[in-house]
Parts: C-alpha cells; sequence; structure tokens
C-alpha cells in the first residue's frame, strides 16, 4: 500500500490526502516534520535529502518527493485518463501552469501570512511583513477568481491545478486579513469545501 510520510497539517500534505480521496487510493500515512520529527533521521533523508514532507513510498521501494511532483506521478500511475489530470498537452499544460504558480508566486505570500496569524506568538509577529504578503496574495487570487468564472481554474471540472492551490484557499479565506470581494473566488472555494476530501483534509482549523 502506498505511504505517504507527513503530518495532517501540512498544506503539502493536505493536497496528497485529498487526492488521493478523489481518487479512492489507499494510503497509510507516517506523521513526520514539525512537532513530529522524524524528518532528520538518516533513513527520512534517504527518502528525501531536503528534510521536507511530504514523501510518498511504494510497496517495491520507489520513493517520491516535492508534493506537485508526487500529484502527478498518483494522478498517471492510479488514474490514468481522468480528466483532473488532463492528457491533452495543452489542457496539461494550462493545469500544469497553475500548479507552477502555486510552487514560484503563492506559496511565499501565503506562508507569510500563515505563520504570522497561526505559529508566530503574538509579541514576535512582524506585521508589516504580513501586511504587505497580503497584498500580494490578494492580487495573486485575483488571477485565479478571473480564471474560475466556468467553475474551476481550469474549466468545468478540477483538476490538479485545484489540487495544488485548494489548502492555501481556504487559508486566505480562514485567516483573520481583509479580502476584496472577488465573486468566483469565493464559488470555488464553496464548490472545493462540497467535497469531502477538502472538506476533511483542507478547509480544516490551522495549526
Amino acid at each position: 500500500m502506498l505511504r505517504i510520510w507527513g503530518r495532517a497539517n501540512s498544506s503539502n500534505v493536505m493536497k496528497l490526502l485529498w487526492l488521493c480521496e478523489e481518487l479512492d487510493i489507499p494510503y497509510e500515512r507516517t506523521d513526520a516534520g514539525g512537532a513530529f520529527g522524524r524528518t532528520k533521521d538518516p533513513d527520512y533523508l534517504a527518502r528525501n535529502p531536503n528534510a521536507l514532507v511530504p514523501v510518498i513510498e511504494e510497496e517495491d521501494g520507489f520513493t517520491l518527493y516535492e508534493s506537485n511532483s508526487i500529484l502527478r506521478y498518483l494522478a498517471r500511475t492510479r488514474a490514468p485518463g481522468n480528466p483532473i489530470y488532463p492528457s491533452g498537452p495543452r489542457e496539461a499544460a494550462a493545469c500544469e501552469k497553475w500548479m507552477d504558480w502555486q510552487l514560484s508566486a503563492l506559496n511565499a505570500p501565503m506562508t507569510t501570512i500563515f505563520f504570522t496569524y497561526v505559529r508566530i506568538p503574538e509579541a514576535q509577529r512582524d506585521h508589516a511583513a504580513a501586511a504587505k504578503a497580503r497584498d500580494a496574495a490578494e492580487a495573486l487570487w485575483a488571477m485565479v477568481d478571473a480564471a474560475a468564472g466556468a467553475g474551476f481554474a481550469c474549466g468545468k471540472h478540477l483538476t490538479l491545478a485545484d489540487i495544488a492551490f485548494g489548502p492555501f484557499l481556504h487559508r486566505w479565506f480562514a485567516l483573520p486579513v481583509e479580502r476584496k470581494p472577488m465573486p468566483a473566488l469565493e464559488a470555488l472555494y464553496a464548490r472545493l469545501k462540497a467535497r469531502p476530501g477538502y472538506a476533511t483534509h483542507c478547509a480544516v482549523p490551522m495549526s
């Protein structure tokens, strides 16, 4: 059975757990990272020398790290042809564009906001940095709002694009920051929360 190494409150682990629910992929999860440690242990470093979560491990010993690469791998190996990862080269590229955007653009400001209000003690918070990150994140979410009019980031169907940024979307609406109205983004968030896997693994109390 597939094993997922990583703590459930990691946004990058949330993606994988949600995808597994969407595709009915059986798995076992082992806590690692954060308060659970393990990521600096020699056996873990052999799986991921970056000492980060998540990592997946197949029964034959194959391991893979980097969450968005894992999403692609699981979609290809467990559900080839499923529209969650389009097979057409242009459709796939449009999906992967958002996955790369999540890593290259969205991750930094959303992490700053999240850590400021959830993981950093109040006396140590840099509110100026958080305000700057909020402005950057709002501009980025406006891009999704402009794209999601048909339902999801890449059209009428849920894809890996939505799964890649989905945990951050919950944080955007749950964190105590000002947000300008974005009707399509709000509708997308409501649509995702109606999916059992998202509700179980992503739309959860932040910690």
